[in-house]
């Protein structure tokens, strides 16, 4: 009466939920017996859906979807049936079987007993000829754990669901494995291979299956010394995350051109996700620290992770995890297992370059260190096809200037030629990253290119070009400002009057942080020549509507000589300080007191009480810049008269106005 199972069909996790009030009311043997009648039921269901997928195995691979699944799983289950076996036969089992442990044959599993003859048999004579319950322990935990199950609704039964599984391996962790345990392993690993939709590890599951990764990472460690080929078999086979994968329109999910990512409003909603893919990460990072050496093997687990792992996150920290294994040793750096990390970090810049992510500079940074440490030709290539991995602000800031630094140049022991090779491939980069984004990339590329005058000049026209519509006048003051402090003058003054052209200061702006820039433009000028100054004076004119910048301009022409740096190499330098009453500095005095007449009447529209004694600080100030005309003494009484007749209505200020102008 050996191999007993359920003499009907019965619920498995009702049957279990018996074992264990059995259990709890004192039947240790009962419950015994009807724990091992009901393994052999599970391994009598796993025989026959194995033999339904052989027979129906063609249609459903071509198909490449299945409806199949079970609704209800066993881990995770209210009842832990699973579990509760799992205690009953390597607890109770434990006292009854006397240390026994033997083999156990499966070869005909098809006697079925009546609840009455089951209650009647001894415990010894439900054991096979050198059965072991812990070996039927370990069995029953990796059925349960393999089954093909759909995710459960509702955050709490998900989480029980990963927190149950983690509980089973935990105890299967306990168990040490001998022969007779590996053997169980490897047949259950090629059931689980073998059973299509039925098994968590099939050719073919439903999309909403719970994945296998946790449990296969479990089941790889342990088949890992003793069956190397199997354990990357079905490891690979879990990377799966069919969840996260939708067919477009053929349905076929073995084809990775149809995988495109999941729509939002997928049912049921995975709470657990998260967990889900941080475990496939665990699964694929152990499969890559076990495969260092063998490049075939690493060259499947880097195919399978950038088929299945959709997050750049988890790629990422595969690529960082693998370059660590590769660099840490004392030996010489794995060059197999680096060029599968700079894979993963192609694959990361790939996928993040249009979409946002926080770490996006950190993951540009480790990527050229990988490229470095693989080699000249990884940098290379990777300059080369730049515009497929980065954004021309970063080409050109940390890719093409970290590989000219003196760092990347003693790391890779660089002969003169391979440098020049090398800063020739930066070079081209930083001109073309100008081109597709001057605003952001024209001074890093001027920068770059200084040692080379062509690629310089090049650089150059592109500013030039750029600057009539595609940049703002910040940045074509900054790189004004590059230009002098490279010993440009000349250059850097036409770079500031194009900046000029687009600044627009108002009157009540003095405190715009484009000022010192127009001071700076305006002493460039001074200091180039009369004719650079009154250039750039209509510009300013035109662009500064602000009293107060316009009359520290005036007052800072008037100090000292235009052209005192041109005048140690010609004769343009008259020694004679310009006139107010002469062009350009006349223009410029008239724009200074038009702006300070506008302003008055601006402030004083919509003048407070407590802001009278500011107002008439900056009266003064505007009379000072009045006197700074022939006629303006007589200008500004006329203003003044003008302000009391208009603002009579202000007796209070108007009083102030005439106890201190008259």
């Amino acid at each position: 009466m050996q191999h007993l199972s359920l003499s009907l069909p019965e619920h498995v996790p009702t049957a279990c939920a018996r074992v264990d009030a059995l259990r709890s009311h004192g039947y240790p043997r009962e419950a015994l017996r009807l724990a091992i009648a009901v393994v052999n039921t599970l391994r009598r269901q796993q025989q026959r859906q194995l033999e339904h997928f052989r027979r129906h195995k063609k249609e459903l691979l071509h198909k490449g979807i299945t409806s199949i699944t079970n609704m209800e799983g066993w881990v995770g289950h209210p009842l832990d049936p699973i579990g509760t076996l799992f205690s009953t036969l390597t607890e109770t089992g434990r006292g009854t079987e006397d240390g026994a442990n033997t083999c156990l044959d499966l070869s005909d599993c098809s006697s079925v007993v009546s609840r009455a003859e089951l209650q009647r048999l001894p415990v010894q004579r439900l054991l096979g000829e050198g059965e072991s319950y812990v070996a039927l322990a370990v069995e029953t935990a990796l059925i349960g754990l393999g089954q093909q199950r759909v995710m459960p609704d509702g955050l709490y039964a998900q989480e029980k669901v990963c927190r149950n599984e983690e509980q089973l391996l935990a105890k299967l962790q306990e168990v040490e494995l001998d022969d007779t345990l590996v053997k169980i392993f490897r047949k259950q690993a090629v059931f689980l291979l073998e059973s299509g939709p039925y098994s968590g590890h099939g050719e073919i599951v439903h999309r909403e299956s719970v994945p296998m990764h946790t449990f296969t990472r479990y089941l790889f460690t342990s088949l890992l010394p003793h069956d190397a080929e199997l354990a990357y078999k079905i490891a690979l086979r879990a990377m799966r995350l069919p969840v996260l994968e939708s067919t477009a329109s053929s349905g076929d999910l073995s084809r990775p051109h149809h995988m495109v990512s999941v729509v939002p409003n997928r049912y049921p909603r995975w709470f657990t996700l998260t967990h889900i893919e941080s475990q496939q990460c665990e699964l694929a990072s152990t499969m890559l620290t076990a495969a260092k050496g063998d490049s075939r093997k690493l060259e499947t687990v880097l195919e399978s992770i950038q088929k299945n792992i959709h997050s750049s996150s988890h790629i990422f920290k595969l690529g960082q995890d693998a370059f660590k294994i590769a660099t840490l040793m004392d030996s010489l750096p794995d060059i197999t297992l680096l060029k599968v990390s700079l894979e993963l970090g192609l694959q990361v810049m790939r996928i993040t370059l249009s979409t946002l992510n926080w770490r996006r500079r950190e993951m540009v940074r480790w990527l050229v260190t990988c490229a470095t440490e693989v080699g000249v030709y990884a940098l290379d290539s990777i300059m080369q096809s730049w515009y497929t991995l980065f954004t021309p602000t970063e080409a050109t800031s940390i890719v093409a200037t970290t590989v000219m630094s003196n760092t990347t140049i003693v790391r890779l022991h660089l002969d003169c030629h391979q440098q020049e090779n090398l800063a020739s491939s930066a070079r081209t980069l930083a001109l073309q990253c100008a081109m597709k984004d001057p605003q952001n990339c024209a001074l890093s590329a001027l920068t770059l290119c200084e040692k080379d005058h062509i690629a310089f000049e090049t650089a150059y026209q592109i500013v030039l070009d750029a600057a009539a519509t595609g940049m703002s006048y910040t940045q074509l003051f900054t790189i004004a400002r590059y230009m002098e402090h490279r010993g440009y003058p000349m250059r850097a003054y036409k770079l500031a009057t194009l900046a000029m052209a687009h600044l627009n200061l108002s009157y009540n702006q003095d405190t715009h942080p484009a000022i010192n820039d127009v001071l700076w433009a305006c002493a460039l000028s001074h200091s180039l020549g009369k004719n650079e100054l009154a250039a750039v004076i209509p510009l300013v004119v035109k662009s500064v509507k602000c009293a107060t910048v316009l009359s520290d301009i005036l007052r800072r022409c008037t100090l000292t000589t235009p052209g005192l740096v041109s005048a140690l190499h010609s004769r343009r330098n008259s020694g004679k300080l310009m006139s107010l009453d002469k062009a350009p500095l006349r223009q410029l005095l008239d724009a200074t007191i038009g702006a300070y007449i506008n302003t008055t009447h601006s402030r004083l529209t919509h003048i407070s009480p407590r802001h009278y004694s500011e107002f008439i600080e900056f009266l003064g100030k505007t009379r000072e810049t009045f006197l700074m005309a022939q006629d303006g003494h007589i200008q500004f009484t006329q203003f003044i008269d003008n302000l009391k007749q208009i603002y009579k209505g202000k007796k209070k200020l108007m009083m102030l106005v005439r106890e201190r102008f008259g």
